[in-house]
């Protein structure tokens, strides 16, 4: 790590998730497993990470996630109800403490009125609660991806840290 840059954040939730004695489920839709591949690849990860469902298809996160089809019809998939109830469903699945879950529209084409492309919802689930954050990236589908991937794990770092004002998102974006 030249210049006094910290390790990437797959490296870093490895130790606070250890301390803890907890494992760590992700649930990806539109990062499409790009999350479970970074934890992964750091060597040890399995005393901490569980695994990961990647439920691109809507019928795949009502199937293996529990997501009910009343948030899916009434706010969509790319929704603050929908990743909420994407994480809680992985942490249920995986028997984990945590869960981190993405649901975004990587773009080129998928915008809906008021969703444009880049529009990214990030839910995390944890036995004391659960949060969402909404961002709206800019760049193309591949770095689409990589800057939802980096968020979903800063999010995690963040309440690893001890952060509990992890929710951004005013009700009117759900």
């Amino acid at each position: 790590m030249a210049n006094g840059s910290k390790p990437p954040l797959e490296i870093r939730i490895g130790e606070p998730l250890r301390a803890r004695n907890w494992m760590l489920a992700t649930a990806e839709s539109c990062t499409g497993g790009l999350i479970a591949d970074r934890i992964t690849d750091i060597p040890g990860s399995s005393d901490y990470f569980a695994g990961g469902v990647v439920a691109y298809a809507n019928e795949v996160k009502m199937g293996s996630l529990g997501v009910s089809e009343a948030a899916l019809v009434e706010y969509g998939a790319v929704s603050r109800a929908v990743v909420l109830e994407m994480a809680r469903g992985a942490c249920k699945l995986l028997n984990a403490q945590m869960a981190v879950s993405v649901s975004g529209i990587a773009g080129p084409g998928g915008a809906v009125p008021g969703k444009p492309v880049g529009t990214t919802w990030i839910g995390l689930a944890v036995p004391d609660g659960a949060w969402a954050r909404w961002f709206c990236w800019e760049g193309d589908r591949r770095q689409n991806k990589i800057f939802s991937a980096e968020a979903a794990l800063q999010m995690v770092l963040n309440y690893l840290d001890g952060e509990r004002k992890l929710d951004n998102t005013p009700s009117e974006k759900a």
